[in-house]
């Protein structure tokens, strides 16, 4: 694997953008209260600024969500090129035994294309009518879906059409989405450990679930703006990338970025620019007028396309055409500001009196539904380390007085990556803040990230002889709202 490859690295104005344009941009991030995880920003292949939120950091593989429907899409363009298949075949074609028994005639016209420009002729997403059940045929639910308009008519964003298209690729190959794109574009790309969340029968979701590092979606926007040429190597048919990156209009064509036109699982922007995006703020933009690709992750709510406007705000109109006269001092104050990103902490004591009153005391939890039998503290000077009893085991989350603490945990359906850092924000409770870095490791066997939260706040107060426990999620895709426990001295 050629994952010893790194990019360059060069000085913003070196390749024509002022430094303080890059700080500015990551100063009102921070002041709109903008969650970014990470970010990379690369001008003619040479990285001119880069930094991560603590407690992120570099090597930490961040769940993409909706940004894997791009690498979907760029499997299906190999596969054709490898003659497997082609745009123009029929759906029904590839599972034969698995359509419904009355075939209305826009199932029977759906065909590639469709499911890739996200104009199936379904009217809504077909994702979660066939994902209720943890035994159900994903392809057979698929195709048991009415399709209300005539594919090609009717544009409606189809997390369910992009999952087809893996189990397209796994049905002509043989191979899962991961194994086939592992010497095609992962290996090549030195995508060193990409996981891939799967259905009940195998096959890669397609639509989200893939986890790689910043570094690695800045690689793969390399890739588009290179129009698949990597180290002189042809990667990925030119024609493929420009096809599909060139968007068909699907809305107004106001100055809303997702109203730019979609093509083949990419996204048009303003400015000439498209990209793949996910879920609370996973972009992989590129910027072919530019010769810019920018990377980042985030735990964002409903700020998408803030982010994009402070994109367009502030380092587009900064990208000059010839490099700027050399600025130390600005590049000097840019690599300050990255090196010192840090999201939010806990505000408070870091130790108090009844610290000492209730560490090591176990607490027994009422009936819930998360099924918590037990939880206890203990607290010395450097923080506190909350464990969690339930059916599955005991579950230990470290957490730092003030400060992050990273490790790892299995509070959540298996052990991830986390940081946390905790304080007492009032005589008798303790708050801590929870930032699960990673999906499931090692690779989840099925869809899980749905449910998986990005950051959690949990609050403790402390009364005689119980503990009420707070949890609320912050990011997640399926939120349950707050909930609250209640636990006695055992």
């Amino acid at each position: 694997m050629e994952a010893a490859y790194q990019f360059p690295r060069s000085s913003p104005e070196a390749e024509g953008i002022a430094s303080g344009a890059i700080k500015d941009f990551v100063v009102e991030v921070e002041k709109a209260s903008l969650e970014l995880h990470s970010l990379m920003l690369l001008r003619h292949g040479r990285v001119l600024a880069e930094g991560w939120w603590k407690p992120y950091l570099p090597d930490d593989p961040h769940i993409l969500f909706s940004l894997s429907k791009s690498f979907t899409s760029t499997a299906v363009g190999l596969a054709i090129a490898e003659g497997k298949l082609r745009l123009e075949d029929p759906i029904l074609s590839f599972f034969p035994h698995a359509q419904p028994l009355h075939v209305s005639d826009n199932l029977a016209a759906m065909q590639v294309r469709h499911l890739l420009t996200m104009r199936s002729g379904h009217a809504t997403d077909t994702m979660e009518a066939f994902t209720g059940g943890s035994d159900s045929n994903w392809v057979q639910a698929f195709l048991a879906q009415p399709v209300e308009h005539k594919p090609d008519t009717f544009f409606v964003y189809n997390t369910g059409a992009t999952y087809m298209l893996s189990a397209i690729v796994q049905q002509v190959t043989g191979l899962t989405l991961r194994e086939y794109l592992q010497p095609r574009l992962f290996k090549p790309l030195g995508i060193a450990y990409p996981s891939w969340e799967s259905s009940p029968q195998g096959i890669n979701v397609g639509g989200f679930g893939l986890s790689i590092t910043t570094d690695e979606i800045a690689r793969f926007g390399q890739l588009y703006l290179q129009k698949g040429l990597w180290r002189e190597k042809t990667i990925l048919p030119s024609g493929w990338v420009a096809e599909a990156t060139t968007p068909i209009a699907n809305g107004s064509q106001t100055a809303i970025d997702w109203e730019q036109g979609y093509g083949y699982q990419f996204w048009g922007c303003r400015y000439g620019a498209y990209r793949g995006d996910g879920a609370f703020g996973q972009f992989c933009l590129v910027m072919p007028e530019q010769e810019v690709v920018l990377a980042i992750t985030a735990g964002l709510q409903q700020e998408m396309q803030q982010v994009l406007d402070l994109v367009w705000k502030h380092l587009l109109p900064a990208m000059k055409p010839t490099a700027l006269p050399a600025n130390p001092t600005a590049q000097q104050e840019l690599a300050q500001k990255l090196a010192r990103l840090e999201l939010p902490l806990v505000m408070g004591q870091p130790t108090i009196a009844k610290a000492s009153q209730v560490s090591g005391q176990r607490f027994l939890v009422d009936a819930n539904h998360q099924k918590i039998k037990a939880i206890s503290f203990d607290f010395d000077q450097d923080g506190c380390v909350l464990t969690v009893e339930d059916e599955r085991g005991s579950h230990k989350v470290e957490c730092g007085n003030g400060a992050w603490r990273l490790g790892t945990t299995t509070l959540n359906r298996g052990e991830r990556r986390v940081g946390a850092c905790g304080s007492w924000i009032a005589e008798d409770t303790y708050r801590i803040q929870l930032h699960y870095r990673t999906s499931v490791l090692p690779e989840p066997p099925s869809m899980t990230s749905a449910y998986l939260p990005f950051g959690v706040t949990i609050t403790c107060r402390f009364a005689r002889n119980k503990v009420i426990v707070e949890q609320e999620i912050n990011q997640a895709l399926v939120s349950t709202g707050p909930t609250k426990l209640e636990g006695r001295l055992a």
